[in-house]
């Protein structure tokens, strides 16, 4: 399977790009209701956090500013997680499989890594 050592830099790419398009649309869904049932109410932190999502991950995908938009929205996906899923509560409803916090977490720590590593192939800007 050494083979697919070739392929880091494209699958990098891939994955950088698409992180960051599934993340904006996200946003498109909080701020104008695209294949949702509710939006949140404009200046909460929901509405923020859908900005966030938006321009985040657009910027992400396309590889502009794209260290600082991950670590933005990194940090937004730990707060997501500790203040919507995990609720600081004991026991079981710490872990993600329990309060469905999975894309979050998960969210986080692949926007981390894209932080730490920049834009690379495909980016539209300098890091």
């Amino acid at each position: 399977m050494k083979w697919l050592g070739n392929f880091t830099e494209f699958a990098y790419a891939l994955m950088r790009i698409m992180a960051g398009f599934m993340f904006s649309f996200h946003g498109v869904q909080k701020l104008f209701g695209v294949l949702a049932t509710s939006q949140p109410a404009i200046g909460s932190q929901l509405w923020f956090g859908g900005i966030i999502e938006l321009v985040g991950g657009a910027a992400i995908m396309l590889g502009i500013r794209t260290r600082f938009a991950a670590f933005l929205c990194s940090g937004m996906m730990a707060v997501a997680y500790f203040q919507f899923h995990w609720k600081f509560q004991g026991g079981a409803a710490f872990f993600p499989a329990v309060n469905q916090g999975e894309l979050a977490a998960l969210y986080c720590f692949v926007f981390f890594f894209i932080a730490c590593r920049g834009g690379k192939m495909w980016s539209l800007g300098k890091d």
